[in-house]
């Protein structure tokens, strides 16, 4: 994760290249995916590594998470959700959040970006731009693997059902996945301690989660603020009181019960178009004192 050191180089580098041109966004809404059931309980994982054009410019490794059951992939399609690390990450930091979500029904691929990840060879914050298109490379990816025979995920990824999600670097990068024209495979999005990128916003309409510390020093809450604001479809904002840059992503932590348990309602709200999940998500949210939750992702 994002550390807190060097927040005002972060702040500098991303909003100034990111939130340029930040218009409000009009988008026509893409239908819902046909109402299916969330599975109940919780699966084993499974993870696996890969790595897109190994030969190319931009190499691209992506750690899988995904439903298992002794052994294998469990039976069944499952939702996918594309995470996205913040700088100087990896995608293992985010474990205690992605593991969760696989057992809970999802397949998780989570890129390791060639110029923000920890240990990259050629650092560049400015890359964060590239990076949207990245995720989108990821997702085409998923499509081949789906159909390709022989592999033990094909036939197992619904890419009907896609959300992007993010943390800091990594929030604005999902961000500027909506962008005009994109596929209305992408199904919801959520921004955790980030905001918009230009252009961000626009398309397909999607439902949107943003979750954000309000004294966070690195991006501050008001990134997030104006980043939701700008979201005109359904969209709703998690503030973690007093809480910083990420503290609540790690399990145990103040706060991470909270995450967990909205951020896991809302993707089988938006992915498996359940019901019940959107019905749960205002009390999943909700603890005095530790958070708010302003909720218009529903008329």
């Amino acid at each position: 994760m994002v550390a807190a050191t060097g927040a005002q180089r972060l702040v500098a580098a991303l909003l100034t290249a990111l939130l340029a041109g930040c218009a409000p966004a009009t988008a026509a809404t893409g239908g819902p995916p046909p109402a299916r059931r969330a599975p109940e309980g919780a699966y084993a994982v499974g993870v696996r590594t890969l790595t897109l054009d190994p030969g190319s410019a931009r190499p691209l490794p992506v750690t899988l998470w995904y439903p298992a059951d002794g052994g294998a992939v469990a039976a069944g399609r499952f939702p996918v959700v594309v995470y996205s690390h913040g700088l100087d990450s990896l995608p293992r930091l985010h474990a205690g959040l992605t593991t969760r979500w696989a057992a809970a029904g999802f397949v998780v691929a989570a890129p390791a970006y060639p110029h923000t990840r920890r240990g990259a060879l050629r650092f560049s914050r400015a890359d964060v731009r590239h990076q949207p298109a990245d995720g989108w490379r990821v997702i085409r990816h998923l499509v081949r693997l789906d159909s390709r025979r022989g592999d033990p995920l094909a036939g197992h990824l619904d890419l009907g059902r896609v959300a992007a999600a993010g943390h800091s670097a990594g929030g604005f990068t999902t961000a500027g996945m909506f962008t005009s024209g994109h596929s209305t495979r992408l199904r919801a999005g959520i921004v955790i301690a980030g905001g918009g990128m230009a252009g961000s916003f626009a398309g397909p309409g999607a439902p949107l989660l943003f979750v954000h510390g309000t004294a966070d020093p690195v991006v501050p809450l008001a990134v997030g603020r104006a980043a939701y604001r700008r979201v005109n479809g359904p969209a709703a904002f998690l503030s973690l009181l007093g809480q910083g840059h990420g503290e609540f992503l790690s399990p145990g932590r103040p706060g991470f019960a909270q995450v967990l348990a909205t951020t896991t309602e809302f993707l089988r709200w938006t992915l498996y178009g359940d019901p019940a999940a959107s019905r749960r998500l205002p009390a999943a949210a909700r603890l005095a004192g530790l958070t708010t939750f302003e909720d218009r992702l529903t008329p």
